[in-house]
């Protein structure tokens, strides 16, 4: 059992599937940690939700430990000792500064950069690194993928969509550089095959061919690896190696249908955008849920990312009976109907955080779960749609960051206080401190 390390895989006709957390490796890494090593993985998640929020429903009413959680954040209850709200942090980037309307590009440009978006909708485009990518660029050496960026609505490369922002802003909030927007991935079937395909693209594309010629799943062609290393482990890690199959085999099964999943990209000149679901969009989001998990789980990679939809999403939810475009009420005017529907919506995305919350909480590692190794940001740029106001914006943050944080609580923290300090906060859990970062003041306090 020794030469079971963290890194192993299982391999076969360009398959390579990553091994999650066992007994066995958790042996391993006391030893290690007896000689200096460290704990398992920190990672971090960036989820965007656009148009804002309900702040009325969101926002706990005292600060401290939370007794229960506002109507909106309901549906993560059961994760209430995990999470911890943050109010009063602010983008000051995502402020006009001058540049007249354009919030929801803004928004999205400044979230994960704390910059202020150089107003075109042409080539000289100019923006900052976002936090994942800062992290990606220090500790990505250390894991198969540096970062993955994921969405639901596929980044454009140019177009005219909000106010004279290039279309480029509103869609994509991971940045290499300023000038270079890390294009996101939103076909379910593609992350899959990017997480357990082996070789280079020819190699993957013959080999995805073949296995979809013989009907098989990638783990068939797996089997006689995953026998072998079987017969090394204990009982426990048997079961746990045999549950994490099986998931990967069910997860491979729903993403037969993700071309039937995929969203249009529809250039359209200004907002409001026309309102359009695709169909399974719930599924959609899920399955992209499930694949940063899985990713996670095999420490692939430390940092993803994570766009619900597109700045100023006009999507309509008639799933629970909201038939109007989300970006047209977002503008509610005080409109009871209005804010009763954004309230629906609201909930309906925290519906989908509550699933993500769930799945790494149900894997098991190293005396905890991944949850509790993992930070999970997921808010907006935007605080109240109808205002478009960049300040006292909804952020949630989930997970202990490997112990290092007090979850369960209500912080409120001074007035238009920079969400890019709670960016240095997390890159400095995550392995990868910086001295300064955007307009950051310095770490968020008060987290551990």
């Amino acid at each position: 059992m020794s030469n079971v390390s963290r890194r192993s895989v299982l391999r076969g006709m360009g398959a390579a599937v990553a091994l999650p957390w066992l007994e066995v490796m958790t042996s391993r890494s006391v030893r290690a940690a007896a000689n200096g090593a460290s704990k398992p993985p920190v990672r971090a998640a960036f989820l965007f939700t656009p148009n804002g929020k309900r702040m009325d429903e969101w926002t706990p009413k005292d600060e401290g430990p939370m007794k229960a959680l506002p109507p909106i954040l309901e549906s993560v209850s059961a994760h209430k000792d995990q999470i911890t709200l943050l109010s009063r942090l602010a983008l000051d980037g995502g402020s006009a500064h001058g540049d007249g309307p354009g919030d929801h590009a803004r928004c999205v440009a400044s979230f994960l950069t704390g910059a202020h978006p150089r107003k075109t909708n042409g080539k000289n485009i100019r923006n900052g690194v976002s936090v994942d990518q800062v992290a990606a660029e220090k500790i990505g050496h250390l894991t198969r993928f540096p970062s993955l960026e994921l969405g639901c609505e596929p980044s454009a490369q140019a177009g005219r969509c909000d106010s004279g922002y290039s279309c480029i802003y509103t869609s994509n909030m991971s940045w290499r550089s300023e000038t270079s927007p890390m294009t996101k991935e939103v076909n379910p079937q593609a992350v899959f095959d990017r997480l357990f395909g082996g070789g280079d693209s020819v190699e993957k594309k013959r080999n995805q061919a073949e296995r979809t010629a013989r009907r098989k799943s990638i783990l068939d062609f797996v089997a006689e690896d995953a026998a072998a290393l079987k017969r090394k482990l204990g009982a426990v890690d048997q079961r746990k190696l045999d549950e994490y199959l099986f998931a990967v085999r069910q997860i491979e099964r729903r993403t037969a249908d993700a071309d039937k999943l995929r969203t249009r990209e529809i250039d359209v000149p200004d907002f409001p955008r026309p309102a359009g679901v695709p169909r399974k969009i719930d599924e959609h989001v899920r399955l992209m849920m499930d694949m940063m998990v899985l990713a996670m789980q095999t420490d692939s990679t430390r940092v993803l990312s994570f766009m619900y939809a597109n700045a100023g999403s006009n999507r309509s939810y008639p799933q629970i009976k909201v038939g109007s475009g989300h970006h047209n009420i977002s503008h509610h005017g005080g409109d009871k109907k209005k804010l009763a529907d954004i309230g629906k919506i609201n909930r309906h995305h925290v519906s989908h955080l509550n699933y993500f919350l769930d799945r790494l909480k149900s894997v098991k590692e190293a005396g905890g779960t991944l949850l509790d190794n993992s930070m999970v940001l997921y808010g907006s740029g935007i605080g109240d749609g109808n205002r478009h106001n960049h300040n006292d914006l909804p952020i949630l943050l989930a997970g202990r960051g490997g112990g290092t944080i007090k979850p369960g609580r209500h912080l409120s923290y001074p007035k238009n206080t920079p969400l890019t300090n709670l960016y240095r906060a997390m890159l400095h859990r995550l392995g990868a401190d910086v001295k300064e970062y955007s307009d950051s003041t310095g770490r968020l306090e008060g987290l551990s």
